[in-house]
């Protein structure tokens, strides 16, 4: 098994802020089990986060060529700033029929007019996975653009 050594601050910190520990009084057998495979994982196959890490920048490049309202984030989640629910749906739904799922967060989630899509990356997308994406959220822009008739002068 392998086991991890922190400092003493950081200990203190995943046990006053670490959601599963606080609510409940332990975590499930099942959830502590995948866990500690995860951890094995990374450190066995660390060109697993290097590839993650490069998919996240290649994505934010190709969505500012787009002039997409990213939310500034170095994470594998990506919001994507879309204000409205109902645009947030539509897109979503578009990119759901070509096979890209992404998460639609809106009220009450977040406050009025932050709804956004939830773009989640993974080690285990492909480079084809990430231009699918990146063409799939071109085409909503397009299609999805507001009408001159909507664009206050």
């Amino acid at each position: 098994m392998l086991r991890f050594q922190a400092e003493e601050e950081v200990n203190e910190h995943l046990i006053q802020f670490a959601r599963p520990y606080i609510y409940t009084t332990a975590l499930p057998p099942g959830v502590a089990a995948a866990t500690l495979k995860a951890l094995e994982i990374l450190a066995a196959e660390p060109e697993r986060r290097t590839r993650l890490t490069s998919l996240i920048r290649r994505f934010r490049a190709g969505a500012r060529r787009l002039s997409l309202p990213l939310v500034e984030s170095h994470t594998p989640i990506q919001p994507l700033l879309l204000g409205d629910s109902q645009r947030v749906m539509a897109w979503a739904e578009r990119l759901t029929a070509r096979g890209l799922r992404v998460g639609a967060i809106r009220e009450p989630t977040v406050p009025h007019g932050q709804a956004r899509l939830r773009i989640t990356l993974s080690a285990g997308h492909g480079d084809s996975d990430l231009e699918a994406l990146l063409e799939g959220l071109a085409d909503c822009q397009a299609e999805f653009a507001p009408r001159r008739e909507e664009v206050a002068p």
